[in-house]
């Protein structure tokens, strides 16, 4: 690494052959002279067998391993993992947890496993669980957290601490900070609290406090860029596996009979895509990416009829934010609405489409349609083997980092490694399917059911591909 410049108190680190670091925000930009202590991970009797402690100062990941012999090395993110040195004596650290937003799976083993981290590993013994939400910091009571607390939380869906929607007033959660002595604040939640993290950690910035602020990215749609995979996705995804099963024996139990499966999805079609992919048993996939039409040539009306006159029966899933476009009468009213995370609120295209397509099939032939949406069965699980483990990778990375002195990153896997991301690059876009990607096209192969596109709607989704982050 060669040179550091600071964008807008951006640290961007540049080096040789085009390499660029994103760094994340140390106690040390503001705290030159912060004292330092040996990790207590050198002592430990779990790390004993570990031929190397600690993660290299200079460790970074690439966002992009995909490259050709002449491109540059690119941007990279700094490597997750214990450091030599830290910048808190485990008694003097008074940590809190906070979960924010909709419910997730994993959301109790990622906090099980912050606690078990700050404890187990550096001896931690004052951790405060937050009260429902952001507005829990100045409105509620905090929550004492140890070891034998959530030991067997993780066996449950939901989170114990509590979540809301909203709630976020920077200055009232910093006096609050401020006021209980917090010095490490650990926050769960998607893009919205991120941006709520981010705000928080500007305040305490400005503020010059000595306290650290790390995001956990929660993301059931999966919709957080740069990251692999956010953690309860697998989960969602098996889950909803259930219902597509559901559907499938619904539909091959009766004649023209069609099971139509809503999931999880408002801007990013994911959990769709990568259900349809494992079922096998879907013949059409809607996704908000993915524009459709209904009727006329190469409409979904006519796609359905040529299914069920070849096989007799149907299954469909649609993203809950597929669609919004064509609910014409109700698209005016519904984009003044939201909710409390400043979500626009989306009408039901699950219940929309069945109609729809009962409506146009009435005169035709006899349809038995069943709709079955899983939505909040599926939030409410407790997370599979793939993301408890997951979830304790990503708690344990990010004590990791605060415990060494890093401020103002969220931590994520990125290309198999965890890594330190600044708030900036996780809060600026969303992650969204592309579908003139390869994913989508396996997809269309393994359902083969049309694209549904227009030729204008090809060309505007090449510049999206162009653009995009996908790694799939």
């Amino acid at each position: 690494m060669s040179s550091s410049v600071s964008n807008s108190d951006r640290k961007i680190v540049t080096g040789s052959a085009g390499y660029i670091l994103e760094d994340v925000p140390h106690f040390t930009d503001d705290f030159p002279d912060c004292p330092t202590y040996p990790n207590p991970l050198q002592d430990n009797a779990a790390y004993s067998v570990v031929k190397q402690y600690f993660v290299d100062e200079d460790d970074t990941v690439p966002q992009k391993i995909v490259v050709h012999p002449n491109s540059p090395r690119g941007t990279h993110f700094r490597r997750a993992g214990p450091r030599q040195r830290v910048y808190f004596e485990s008694d003097d650290v008074l940590a809190c947890i906070v979960t924010c937003g909709g419910l997730c799976p994993g959301l109790n083993t990622v906090i099980r496993e912050i606690v078990c981290g700050l404890s187990y590993m550096y001896g931690v013994k004052r951790i405060l669980g937050i009260d429902g939400g952001y507005r829990g910091f100045y409105a509620r009571n905090t929550i004492h957290l140890d070891t034998n607390t959530v030991n067997d939380i993780h066996r449950s869906g939901g989170t114990i601490l509590g979540t809301s929607r909203g709630g976020h007033d920077t200055t009232k959660i910093v006096d609050s900070i401020q006021d209980r002595g917090i010095n490490q604040v650990y926050i769960i939640g998607g893009d919205g609290s991120q941006k709520g993290a981010a705000a928080i950690f500007e305040e305490i910035r400005r503020r010059k406090l000595k306290v650290a602020v790390a995001g956990i990215p929660k993301t059931i749609d999966n919709d957080i860029p740069i990251i692999d995979r956010s953690f309860g996705f697998d989960t969602a995804v098996e889950e909803a596996q259930r219902a597509i099963n559901a559907a499938h024996v619904e539909a091959t139990s009766f004649e023209n009979g069609i099971g139509l499966v809503k999931l999880m999805g408002r801007y990013s079609g994911f959990i769709a895509m990568y259900a349809t992919l494992a079922s096998r048993d879907v013949d059409c996939c809607l996704i908000p990416e993915s524009p459709f039409f209904l009727e006329g040539p190469g409409g979904l009306f006519e796609f359905i009829a040529k299914r069920l006159k070849e096989s007799g029966h149907m299954v469909i899933v649609i993203a809950e934010g597929a669609g919004q476009d064509l609910l014409a009468e109700s698209i005016e009213e519904s984009k003044t609405l939201k909710d409390a995370s400043g979500n626009k609120l989306l009408q039901d295209v699950g219940l929309w489409i069945s109609q729809r397509i009962k409506d146009h099939f009435a005169k035709k032939m006899t349809l038995n349609l069943k709709y079955i949406d899983p939505t909040y069965m599926i939030r409410a699980v407790p997370s599979n083997a793939s993301d408890n483990v997951c979830c304790t990778l990503l708690a344990q990375s990010a004590v990791h980092g605060v415990m060494a002195g890093y401020n103002g990153f969220t931590v994520g896997l990125v290309n198999g490694r965890h890594t330190y991301i600044p708030f900036y690059r996780i809060t600026e876009k969303q992650n969204k399917v592309v579908i003139t990607d390869r994913m989508w096209a396996r997809l269309l192969s393994s359902t083969n059911q049309p694209s549904f596109m227009k030729h204008d709607d090809i060309e505007s989704n090449q510049l999206v591909g162009e653009q995009g982050t996908m790694k799939w």
